[in-house]
């Protein structure tokens, strides 16, 4: 972060380092996951699972680190290039993974039931809601663009952190707030989840739009205008795959229900 106001590239230095190790080490650390799990149970751990979980975390790695991460500080659409894989095709790819049941399948019993409990608790049943996810991560992005926040960030490294970290967090829990691949304590329904994802797109398109015609503080009218219809296109071609895996879940439970209803009366 100390080359906020760099216009200059630089290929290495020590935070570079170590940002990359620190995504290295989370890969790691999935990967460790995996093999304790694949010794304790008979079904071995997906292999698309992982390569969907490292595809998230260089997502995220690219967003924050290197040559997009960098010019995102002098040009406009190069944020939204870092806001994209950020706060939405990351945490997609990252939600496919199933990482909490990976993490429940690697632990021993008396930590996963601590795990489970954690998951049962009122905080986590309140921000996993749907509404208060969406909530979080739209509102959130709202704030950023339409106040002053956006230039100010980039001159705090404290501040930039918090907020791409907000990005991140809040786009993960909005993506498992709709489509459930880990296990789910409180599930809410198809008809309820879908709805607040129609919603979802529709405010993220008009804060598209707001950008295109309201350049945040700092931003000049031809940068928000390419930046406003990268994030338009972008944002509702990831926000349409979040649409077919929710409406692939909503089939895939009702033909189960059909085959149930059919068994039911054949034996009746």
């Amino acid at each position: 972060m100390s080359r906020l106001h760099n216009n200059e590239y630089t290929i290495w230095n020590l935070e570079d380092f170590l940002i990359l190790i620190f995504f290295i080490v989370i890969i790691t650390v999935y990967v460790s996951a995996v093999k304790q799990a694949n010794r304790k149970y008979r079904n071995k751990w997906p292999i698309h699972r992982i390569c969907l979980f490292i595809s998230g975390v260089i997502c995220i790695m690219f967003a924050v680190f290197g040559p997009i991460a960098e010019y995102a500080h002098h040009h406009f659409v190069f944020h939204m290039y870092s806001h994209l894989m950020l706060g939405m095709l990351g945490p997609l790819l990252m939600a496919l993974s199933a990482p909490m049941t990976l993490l429940l399948r690697s632990l021993s019993v008396r930590h996963a039931r601590k795990i489970s409990k954690l998951l049962k608790s009122k905080y986590v049943q309140f921000v996993s809601h749907p509404i208060i996810a969406s909530i979080l991560n739209l509102g959130g992005l709202w704030i950023l663009y339409t106040t002053s926040l956006f230039e100010t960030m980039h001159y705090s490294t404290i501040l930039y952190v918090l907020v791409h970290t907000h990005i991140f967090l809040a786009g993960f829990l909005f993506t498992i707030a709709i489509i459930y691949i880990d296990p789910t304590p409180y599930r809410r329904s198809f008809l309820l989840r879908s709805v607040v994802l129609v919603l979802y797109m529709a405010g993220h398109s008009i804060l598209s739009k707001w950008i295109f015609a309201n350049p945040p503080v700092g931003v000049k009218q031809h940068e928000a205008e390419i930046g406003g219809m990268t994030m338009y296109y972008g944002g509702d071609l990831i926000d349409v795959m979040i649409a077919i895996i929710l409406c692939y879940q909503i089939y895939k439970s009702e033909s189960l229900k059909n085959i149930r209803k059919a068994i039911q009366l054949k034996l009746n």
